[in-house]
């Protein structure tokens, strides 16, 4: 009778000096990441286990593609059980990236902007908008101007924290991180456009869990970010990666944030293509490649399988092709890439904070769980 008492004071002292991440992970909600389908553009939605949320852009712009990018992220929201949208990043001025703001704040109360400051890009889509419109959508809410370093608060046991924005990166390291960085010896500057780069990038912990989405920084920031130090350190998921396109996602980054799972936000002609591709799947401890679309620029050469991809294609081939096409040139002349006209598909992540994260397709249900140490 002792001995039994003595186990039963035993585990009841275990169980009060377990580690708060694992007891936390038994009893409480996972942090929910919603990867929304908008076409290319980039809509990705973060629940806190406390049920707060925060949104990263809202989509593309376009008397069709504004109203279809905000539903469908509408659709994420209902899914996630989320009301209201606590914080809302704008990455930085892209259509791809505010296109759906409007049609998105008619439909759901909006707390909280955030955003990078000023348009660099002179552009009638953004100027317009920032003269016009965004005013009166952030009148009766918070306005935050992001600053590296700067905190999002969420709830308690998630640490949100900005490390991109406005052409700045953060200088002190992340806790844990900081160490050289060995990629940036073999470092090539890249070209970009003026605006990419202010992008606002986040670095998210939950527990022993880390992911970061760095909007659509370019390989000159990601250099400035990672060199001759990385700053970041490791994560277990690696966000967005700038669609697939090849003006980011060098070594300097991919490599050295050591990722266990990319999650591309790419589209059907755009991104995917085949430098970043051989990047990515040479990136070491890199297990799975999660996307949203089938891109034409992969072909099958540099894709992934069918049942990590959300969305194919309208347009259907009698083939798919092996080799990747060639880009559509730039600009407004540039063909309209082919989109979907149906029911779009999500990709959907849960986190515990002991490290375990699980990745699901919502197109086929396909799923699979990431455990710390495997």
């Amino acid at each position: 009778m002792r001995a039994v008492v003595v186990f039963v004071l035993a585990l009841a002292v275990a169980v009060l000096v377990a580690p708060p991440a694992v007891a936390q992970g038994r009893n409480g909600k996972p942090l929910q990441i919603y990867v929304v389908d908008v076409e290319g553009g980039n809509g990705t939605l973060f629940v806190s286990p406390s049920g707060e949320s925060l949104l990263m852009d809202t989509g593309n712009a376009g008397a069709v593609a504004a109203p279809r990018d905000a539903g469908r992220i509408i659709d994420a929201l209902k899914d996630a059980g989320v009301q209201q949208i606590d914080h809302l990043i704008i990455t930085h001025w892209h259509g791809d990236h505010f296109g759906g703001l409007s049609e998105l704040a008619a439909k759901v109360k909006i707390l909280e902007f955030i955003d990078h400051g000023p348009n660099v890009q002179p552009g009638e889509l953004a100027d317009t908008f920032l003269r016009d419109t965004y005013p009166k959508l952030i009148a009766n809410a918070k306005h935050t101007v992001a600053k590296p370093g700067d905190k999002i608060a969420m709830g308690a046991g998630l640490d949100v924290r900005v490390v991109t924005s406005a052409g700045e990166v953060i200088k002190t390291p992340l806790p844990g991180a900081g160490k050289p960085n060995p990629y940036c010896a073999n470092y090539k500057p890249g070209e970009n456009n003026a605006e990419d780069p202010q992008s606002v990038g986040i670095h998210v912990t939950y527990g022993k869990f880390r992911t970061a989405h760095f909007g659509d920084i370019t390989k000159n920031k990601e250099f400035e970010l990672m060199c001759p130090n990385n700053r970041i350190g490791v994560v277990d998921v690696l966000l967005g990666l700038h669609h697939g396109q090849s003006s980011s996602n060098s070594e300097v980054l991919v490599h050295a944030l050591h990722p266990r799972v990319g999650i591309m936000n790419d589209g059907t002609r755009k991104g995917g293509e085949p430098e970043t591709m051989r990047v990515v799947h040479s990136s070491p401890g890199l297990e799975d490649l999660w996307q949203l679309h089938f891109s034409l620029l992969s072909g099958q050469e540099y894709t992934v399988p069918g049942m990590f991809i959300a969305n194919g294609i309208d347009d259907q081939q009698a083939a798919l092709p092996v080799a990747p096409i060639n880009a559509p040139p730039p600009g407004p002349g540039a063909p309209p890439p082919p989109v979907h006209n149906g029911k779009a598909y999500w990709i959907k992540l849960t986190a515990q904070p002991d490290g375990t994260f699980t990745v699901t397709n919502a197109r086929n249900g396909f799923s699979k769980t990431y455990r710390p140490g495997t």
